[in-house]
Formats: structure tokens, sequence, C-alpha cells
């Protein structure tokens, strides 16, 4: 019986949060991305790079043989019927050109591929970096806006990285080679095609400043309607808007939303046209200009020393080239003010700091030998931005092989104690041990094998029964995918599917209701066989015949395994060695179901109000 290939390459998404990138990762207003920094990316193909720069330069140089050879044509060839000239010249022209294009071909191939490399590693950089981001930083940040970054910032990028680097040093060669050859034809004509030069600049520098704002707001704006989109045309969104009514209002807001940035990309697009219109007529004026003055230099110079037919004609040919040339490197710098934007972005992402790594000296534990005793010492949390602390001053002990559970009502610090367990956040003050070691220097690697967890929250892969399982372990057996799944009480009803653990599960899961979710997500854990269990709500979707089966199931598995529940539903702790009540952060309350009905405190409130004990015990007694 096969239930399917290996490892799944996918990874969970992170639950979208209700801001944008928080304010202390933006640059401060005027802040500019090093430029150095942007040519650091091109460094681990230098070798190569150098390769490209030489057949750019190697084209530059070949480029400009062209107009002398055009100059010997007219200037010596036609007039005196010199077949030999004619024939070398001829000649040469069609070699330059074959050899340029070989050549172009051959830089273009190199250049693209380094583009594509560099963008290969940008983008992987940006996305192992929020791998290991904290928990934090996802609940605020929304997850569209962080997919806005990694494809439409870093794919808007592309074209500049893959171009941008060989455009510079192909037109810069250009430009020079030609500014030699027309010095070297005549210096007061190239005097004279270069007056509209420092005007070009000075315009460019200016359009170059409108467009880059122009582009972050677009790219702020796009990453506005791709949060929109994944929010509300996902399984959850579309339930959300359908049940609601809001269909119609959800989609004016993108209607408007789409509007303004169709606005921005006209705007961006048009930013600085009419005065590059400007400076385009004005280059395509110089040729006949050029024909103007360099007519009075001949008819001032009838021997011809100076400036000849041929000569005039090789410089309208050199000039042809140059300004094309000095256009591509205004667009280049263009293109550059841009991508200052997109960098920015991307940049922001590198430079946000992640809270939460290993240790120089981290320990990385070998989970079988873990034992699981956890311990809270004067631990205190405050989220950030929060102005009350979450925890304050817990004191507690989870023993090894035992099952402790923590109550408490909502907002009471349950859920908390459980990511600070699980390294998901650091403790603002104090310190939590695993078997004597501070988290802090443990492997987060190792420190995740030791603790499995299993949240309220159920995440499935858009991928069949057995690749979400083999998430936790790639090399799981068919035999161990299937213990796995009888323990979580999963296992006769991936059976009965059409595929068994073939079937996929669709978008989050939603082929399967809440409680067969949670079960494979348990039954996910569970494969991995973690020496701590950390179960938030693990059962809260699951009926009660159900939850009293899987309830003996994990009872089984838990024998010398430490295992901690969070829980509302008292009847999934009611034999938990011992109970842990909190209120406000702190624990105002231990001891077993049976010792704390007793005393009559919160946790007997709790009991009364329970639906399972209402139905077991009339009158709060206990059943212990």
């Amino acid at each position: 019986m096969a239930f399917g290939g290996g490892g799944h390459g996918g990874g969970m998404g992170p639950r979208p949060g209700a801001g944008r990138m928080p304010d202390d990762l933006r640059l401060a207003p005027g802040q500019r991305p090093d430029v150095r920094r942007m040519l650091a990316l091109f460094r681990p193909y230098r070798a190569t790079l150098v390769g490209v720069l030489l057949l750019i330069v190697l084209a530059a140089a070949i480029g400009v043989v062209s107009p002398f050879l055009i100059r010997e044509i007219v200037d010596v060839a036609l007039p005196r019927q010199r077949a030999d000239v004619l024939a070398w010249s001829v000649g040469g022209l069609i070699a330059v050109t074959v050899v340029a294009s070989a050549l172009g071909v051959t830089q273009a191939m190199l250049s693209t591929r380094v583009g594509q490399a560099v963008m290969h590693d940008l983008r992987v950089s940006v996305f192992s970096h929020l791998q290991r981001m904290g928990l934090g930083f996802f609940t605020r940040t929304r997850t569209g806006e962080i997919q806005s970054r990694i494809f439409s910032d870093i794919g808007s990028m592309q074209a500049v990285v893959t171009s941008v680097m060989t455009q510079i040093v192909s037109s810069g060669a250009g430009v020079l080679m030609a500014l030699v050859a027309m010095v070297a034809l005549d210096w007061r004509l190239t005097l004279f095609s270069l007056i509209a030069l420092p005007f070009a600049v000075w315009m460019n520098r200016r359009v170059g400043r409108r467009r880059r704002e122009i582009v972050r707001t677009r790219q702020e704006k796009a990453a506005d309607l791709s949060a929109g989109i994944q929010e509300s045309l996902s399984v959850s969104g579309i339930l959300l808007g359908v049940t609601m009514g809001r269909t119609e209002a959800l989609t004016r807001t993108f209607s408007t939303d789409s509007r303004e940035l169709a606005d921005l990309e006209v705007r961006s697009t048009m930013a600085g046209r009419w005065q590059m219109a400007v400076f385009t007529t004005l280059m395509a004026l110089f040729p006949a200009l050029t024909y103007l003055l360099g007519g009075h230099l001949l008819f001032s110079d009838p021997e011809g020393k100076g400036v000849t037919i041929g000569t005039l004609v090789a410089f309208i040919a050199l000039q042809s080239s140059l300004f094309p040339q000095v256009n591509g490197l205004l667009r280049v710098a263009n293109q550059v003010n841009r991508s200052l934007a997109l960098f920015t972005r991307v940049f922001e992402y590198l430079d946000a700091p992640i809270l939460i790594q290993d240790a120089p000296e981290a320990v990385a534990l070998d989970p079988a030998t873990v034992h699981g005793r956890l311990r809270f010492e004067e631990v205190a949390f405050t989220y950030p931005g929060a102005e009350e602390p979450a925890l304050a001053g817990v004191d507690l002990v989870v023993p090894a092989g035992q099952h402790t559970a923590l109550v408490g009502a909502t907002g009471s610090g349950k859920t908390t104690t459980g990511y600070l367990m699980a390294r998901l956040y650091e403790p603002t003050a104090g310190r939590i041990t695993l078997d004597g070691h501070d988290l802090r220097e443990i492997t987060l690697e190792s420190l995740a094998a030791s603790i499995g967890v299993v949240t309220q929250e159920t995440y499935l892969l858009h991928a069949s029964v057995a690749d979400n399982l083999r998430f936790a372990r790639p090399d799981a057996s068919d035999d161990e995918l299937e213990a796995a799944c009888r323990i979580a009480q999963i296992h006769d009803h991936v059976m009965g599917l059409p595929e068994g653990y073939g079937t996929v599960v669709g978008e989050r899961g939603y082929r399967f209701s809440g409680g067969e979710k949670q079960r494979l997500a348990l039954a996910r854990t569970i494969l991995r066989d973690p020496p701590v269990l950390l179960l938030d709500e693990a059962t809260s979707a699951l009926d009660v015949a159900t939850e009293r089966a899987m309830s003996g199931a994990l009872a089984a598995a838990a024998r010398g395994r430490t295992t901690v529940s969070i829980a509302h539903r008292l009847s999934t702790i009611r034999h938990a060695d011992q109970i842990l009540v909190m209120e406000n952060g702190r624990i105002i309350e231990r001891g077993t179901y049976a010792e704390l009905v007793a005393r009559g405190g919160s946790f007997a409130e709790l009991a009364r109000q329970d639906a399972w004990r209402e139905d077991e015990v009339p009158g709060g007694g206990t059943t212990a």
C-alpha cells in the first residue's frame, strides 16, 4: 500500500496580520539604499562579469571601425575608382557586422545568466530570512504584503538586474569609443555635438527623483491590492464575504484600489516623457545641424584638408551611434532610480532583525536523550506594542513524562505560555529551561525536534494526505504513517477516501472537517515522535465520542512523554497529573482535577461553567 511520494516542498503560510510593514523596518525619509550594496549582489559572479565586460568593450571598439571604413569608401574608393579599396572596405564592414553580432549574442547570454543568478540569490535570501523571523513579525505583516515583495518587487527588479550592468558598460564604452573617434575626425564638430549633454543630464536627474517616488507609492499600492486578493479570495475570505453579505462591497473596494494602481502606473510611465521627448527631438535635429556646420567648414576649406565629405559622412555615422548610447545611459540612470525604490523595499526585509536565532554556542540536543522536564523561572513577556504584559513572574515546573494542563479564561496567558515553550517568542524577563538547558542555548532545529506542537488553528498543505504527514518526516514509511494516523483516530477515515493516503486535502484542508484536520495535524506531529508534546486546544473541534476515543489513544502515545495541554474543554484534562490555572498572566492555582474542584476556587467555577461537567456531574461535584 503506497501512500505517496516524499516530503512536500511547500511551506506553512503565516496568518495574515492587520498592518503593513512595521515602521521600524522602513528607511528614514530621504534615505536611499547604498548603490554599492546593489553592486555587491554581483560579487559572486565577478569572473563571468569580467568576461562580459571584455566582450562589451571589444564590441564597442569594433563598432567604431565602420565610420572610418565608410570614409575610405567615400573619399578614396569611389572618387578614385579604387576597386581594391572598395572591396576590402566593404569586406571590413561585413566582418565588423558579423563579429559585433556574435559578440552581442554571447554577451547577452552570459549577462542574462548572471542576472538570473542574482535574482535567484536575492529571492532565496529574502525567503530564507523570513523563515527565521519570529512569529511576531508575521502577526504584524499581511501575507499579501510579503508575497508582493518577494514576487512583485523582485520581479520588477529583474529587468534592471539582468541588463543594467551590461547596459551601463555597453553604453559607456560605446560613448567613449565614439567620442575618441569623433575627436579624431574633427574636434570642432565633436564640441558642437555635446552642447545639449549637460541639459540632458540635469533633466534626467530631475525626472529620476520623480519616478522613484511614484514607483515606491505604486509598489505599496500593489502590495495592498495583493493583500486584499489573498485575504478575500481565500476559502476563508470567500466564506466570510458571502455569509456577511459583503461581496459587492469587497468588489467596490477592489475596484477603487485597482483604479488607484492604474493611475499610478500611468503616472510612472508618463513621468518625464515630455522632457525626454524634447531631448529626443534635439538629438534628431543634430545630424541636420551637423551637416549645416560641416558644410560651412567644408566651404571655408575648399582644399579639403580639414573636413572632407567622407569625414562628414563618417562623423554623422558616429553621431548616430553616440546619441542612442547617451540616451541608453540616461534610460539606465532612470531604471536605477526606479529600482532604488524596489531595492529599498526588499532591503527592508533583509535588514529586519532576526530576534530568535541560534546562540553562537548553542547546543544541539538529541531528542532520543531528552527527558522533557520544562521549567519557567520568573518568566515575564509583553507583546511588541502592548502596554500590559501577557505574562508576569510565571514560575512553573512541567515534570518529565507527565501530563500538565494549562486552563483559564480567554486572555489569561495560556497560549502565550505555550508559544514561549516552543520558543516562538523570547521571554521579556526570566528564563525557560528544558532538562536544565536554557531554551536560548539550544539550537532551534533540535528544539523543534524535541517539542512537537499541535495548535487549534491547523494548517494543511494543498497536497496529498501522505505529503502532509511526511512534511514532519520526509523519510517516514507507509507503516509509520498508518501507525500515527491510528493513534490520531483518522486512519479509517483516510482509507475510506477515493485515493486513500494519496487524496489531495484541498486549499488549507477544506475538504476535511475541523475535527478531521485536527486529527491529521495531530498525526503529523506524532509521526515525529517528539519527547515533549504541546497541545494547544488540539481537540477542540472533535465531537465528544471522537474526543474520548482519541484521548485514550493519546494516553497510550503519551506514556514516557511529557505532555502539555492548553484547554478550554475540561473533559480533555480530567486525568492530567497537574493542572495550572492562569489568570491575567499569572498562575493562581495548581493541583489535580479533584483537588482543584474540592477547593472551590477559580477552577471549580470553570468546571461549573463547562458543558461537559454539567452533563456528567450536576451541581459541580467531582467525578475524579
